[in-house]
């Protein structure tokens, strides 16, 4: 049996680009980073990097994001934690020329998180801004408008995020700790771009048990009478889901 020789594989890297999704101005933004060095130098990308060799994907998805945005990934381990952005895998992107510096296979990540601040930018990225997605999605047969594959990676983020809020209660991930049953229907509204009935949309929510807990308060940061404020509760799951409209 010949000895192993790593010599004789193909060398290839490993990276984390990141889908960083949010509300902001009743619409649903990614954040993008303008890249400072080459391949791509000037263009806009998602925000990511190479994985270390003593890191895991979570752990490296959590550094960039932290790196080059200035936001902290929510820690599992602490449920009840009222900071942090929601971190999930969304899928592997392995194209042999996506990368022109070398065979790169990229492990996606979707980042929800509620409305926020202006990022600052770090790592490689010159600066960073988010961007509505209506503005970043390319339409079929029109050129790239991201760097690397990036208009494919954000496009599967959004779907995953406007799919998964039918059946989850991820939408709650946009909100902030306390929210009133018209802020989260916004949240629905801007993910979908779609305008929902008050009426029906209260119904649904609040008819779901476990979906949304009362936080034992009232708001009146909307405007007009004081509405009350509710927590996300312990369902993970809607029955029956909140089907998105037809658009």
């Amino acid at each position: 049996m010949s000895p192993y020789d790593p010599s004789a594989f193909p060398p290839f890297a490993v990276t984390v680009d990141l889908v960083v999704l949010t509300v902001r101005r009743h619409a649903l933004c990614a954040l993008v980073v303008k890249r400072g060095e080459q391949p791509f130098q000037g263009r806009w990308a998602l925000p990511g990097g190479f994985v270390r060799g003593d890191e895991d994907l979570a752990a490296a998805a959590a550094r960039e994001l932290a790196e080059e945005t200035g936001l902290c990934a929510h820690d599992p381990a602490q449920p009840d934690a009222d900071n942090g952005a929601h971190l999930e895998q969304l899928a592997t992107y392995g194209a042999p020329d996506r990368d022109p510096r070398m065979r790169v296979v990229s492990v996606a990540h979707l980042v929800l998180a509620p409305d926020l601040p202006a990022p600052r930018a770090g790592g490689d990225a010159n600066s960073a801004r988010w961007a509505p997605v209506d503005e970043l999605l390319v339409p079929e047969g029109e050129a790239s408008r991201l760097a690397f594959d990036h208009d494919r990676i954000l496009a599967d983020g959004v779907e995953r995020a406007r799919s998964k809020i039918e059946y989850s209660s991820l939408a709650t991930a946009f909100c902030p700790p306390e929210f009133t049953v018209g802020e989260l229907r916004r949240v629905y509204e801007a993910v979908w771009g779609v305008a929902l009935d008050p009426r029906n949309f209260h119904r649904k929510v609040t008819g779901t048990p476990g979906f949304l807990v009362p936080a034992g308060g009232t708001t009146t940061r909307q405007g007009g009478r004081p509405a009350q404020l509710f927590r996300a509760g312990g369902a993970t799951l809607l029955n029956p889901p909140m089907l998105r409209p037809e658009v």
